[in-house]
């Protein structure tokens, strides 16, 4: 069956002389989530999947993505003439190796010059070196007929006394950490940057309380570009105030181009459009690679104050109850013999229940709920089929709020009847790792990388092992994965500080047959200082109860079984006062102390 939209593109490659054209997953500023404007790669394969990159060649065409996907990856694009590429898996070509193999020298490849980055285009320039890579405008506007239109809603200010510090004093930071005598602009794509530093929230991008916007920042002044028509009289004299400059959205690639000559450009490579570079340093003025890992802003913004602890703490009392009145739903359904339960609706009733706070604005990521086997999936997403919830086996949920205080990301799996012996001992050596991560005391300096095997190294001790990380940054009212920090194997040169607010969630999962996931929010904190120098603790900020009617006793150290009791006590304590008497004597019934 042909392929009509690849058909499509075709003909523009062939207008412009184009032998290949690569669509990555990008948007001009480099987030995790994209407006539905952005989704090229999902409208011309099929596959709706957050990760992977189509190549489409004259005769050909192939998309790459990772584990996560495959399965979905193989369904979703059979029949459009595009080929499933595994990354990472044996014999799979890379893309540059399947583009060699069917181009000749010098020929041209494509790309959307917004949608590369810097590094992204230099690290393609220089592996696929025989041919042309030539800059393009969006082939999109031309050939997506009923393409949506970019969606931009109202921007708000957050108060400082939600944010705990005012725009000036972070932009004062910000200059100090820079550290570079000449005058600078330092010119910033990602959006949840832009929000952190300027205290701005909106609501353009599904999951985060984001505006579509740009940043330049020099010495003395933030510019920021927003559509100004969605800038209100409230927020604009906060920011004036603050020395926030407006821009128009659009102008920020001609006002780069236009900056004064001697101005020296600074970016992180892989956060600013080889376009937005190519303007910066026309006439030939000097850029300076931002190498900070995840850039300096960000290294700023995982570092909460105060204020914003506070916030996630409210933050997580809301959601803890939120979680109460959803578990004790699922229980009573299916206790009353409710044989229409599906994964689907408890998604939606969570949704529902979480909106009686008002201050919620929205879920923080599309809710995992997953159901037996379908929890081996760790990004599993319901398909179009209902799934209906047994009283047998496990139920996943990993799912996460978005609060004016605070972020949250929690997961819980829950036993619904009977379990195997091997389920329970999974279940007990995964809260384990949870739990040994949660105690931990370090030396300052100390890498995710180091921690990891706390969390990691019960599960391993049985030879399993999850391929995802055990910790990511938890944004401020902001993304639920933010960075520079992480827990994982591999390695991260950056060390985890105080301020950080981080996720904890080791797994396990049996292909076809379940998963098993336990996920809480810790914060680093300063523990103690002696003559071997300073020393960290996690504080664990999650109010969620952790059921443990099938705990394995016997595989938890005894300072772990008080870590446990003492963690749903507090569960209790914080969240009775907002729960009435049958969701008290529910949270009870499942708190009850593990002896």
């Amino acid at each position: 069956m042909q392929n009509l939209k690849l058909e499509k593109l075709r003909q523009y490659m062939k207008e412009a002389a184009l032998s290949a054209f690569i669509i990555p997953s990008n948007d001009p500023h480099f987030g995790e989530y994209i407006q539905e404007h952005f989704m090229c790669r999902g409208w011309i394969s099929g596959f709706d999947g957050s990760a992977g990159t189509v190549v489409v060649t004259l005769k050909d065409a192939a998309i790459w993505t990772d584990s996560r996907y495959f399965i979905q990856a193989e369904n979703q694009i059979a029949g459009s003439g595009i080929e499933l590429k595994k990354l990472k898996m044996p014999g799979t070509e890379s893309m540059e190796m399947w583009i060699s193999s069917r181009l000749e020298k010098n020929q041209s490849i494509g790309v959307d010059s917004s949608l590369f980055s810097f590094m992204e285009y230099s690290s393609l320039k220089q592996a696929l070196n025989l041919f042309k890579i030539q800059l393009c405008n969006d082939p999109f506007d031309i050939i997506w007929n009923e393409r949506p239109k970019l969606r931009f809603n109202k921007i708000s200010y957050m108060k400082e006394e939600i944010a705990g510090e005012s725009v000036a004093s972070k932009h004062k930071r910000f200059v100090e950490a820079m550290n570079i005598k000449e005058n600078f602009i330092y010119l910033i794509s990602l959006c949840d940057d832009i929000a952190w530093l300027c205290n701005i929230r909106g609501t353009d991008i599904e999951y985060n309380p984001l505006a579509l916007s740009f940043a330049a920042v020099t010495k003395s002044n933030t510019h920021l570009f927003v559509n100004l028509k969605f800038l209100d009289e409230n927020t604009s004299e906060n920011l004036k105030n603050e020395g926030v400059i407006f821009h128009d959205y659009k102008d920020f690639n001609s006002f780069i181009s236009d900056y004064p000559f001697d101005v020296v450009r600074v970016a992180p490579p892989d956060k600013i459009s080889i376009r937005n570079y190519n303007s910066a340093v026309k006439g030939g003025a000097h850029f300076i690679a931002d190498t900070t890992r995840g850039g300096v802003v960000a290294g700023l913004k995982s570092i909460k104050n105060e204020t914003e602890i506070e916030g996630f703490r409210k933050a997580m009392i809301l959601d803890g109850v939120a979680w109460v009145k959803l578990l004790m739903y699922v229980e009573k359904s299916l206790h009353k013999g409710d044989k229409f339960l599906t994964e689907k609706m408890i998604a939606h009733k969570f949704a529902g229940i979480r909106l009686e706070s008002p201050d919620y604005r929205g879920e923080s990521f599309s809710p995992i709920v997953a159901y037996g086997k379908n929890a081996a999936l760790p990004h599993y997403a319901p398909s179009g089929e209902p799934v209906y919830i047994k009283n047998e086996g496990f139920l996943l949920l990993d799912t996460g709020g978005q609060y004016i205080y605070g972020t949250t990301d929690s997961t819980r799996t829950i036993p619904l009847g009977s379990l195997t012996p091997g389920q329970k001992m999974d279940y007990s050596l995964v809260l384990k790792g949870m739990i040994a991560l949660s105690l931990a005391k370090f030396p300052k300096g100390t890498r995710g990388s180091q921690l990891d095997v706390l969390a990691r190294g019960p599960i391993c001790s049985v030879a399993k092992l999850y391929l995802h990380g055990t910790g990511h940054g938890i944004g401020h009212h902001l993304c639920v994965h933010e960075g520079p920090q992480s827990i994982r194997m591999e390695e991260n040169p950056v060390t985890i500080e105080p301020g950080m607010v981080i996720s904890n969630e080791p797994a396990i999962y049996e292909e076809d047959n379940y998963g098993i996931r336990i996920e809480n929010t810790i914060l680093c904190k300063e523990w103690k200082e002696n003559k071997f120098g300073k020393f960290y603790q996690f504080e664990t900020l999650t109010f969620i109860p952790i059921d443990t009617t099938i705990v394995e006793s016997k595989v938890l150290s005894g300072e772990q079984i008080e870590w446990l009791n003492s963690y749903n006590f507090s569960v209790c304590e914080k969240l009775n006062k907002y729960l009435n008497v049958e969701e008290r004597n529910w949270l009870a019934s499942k708190t009850t102390r593990l002896n």
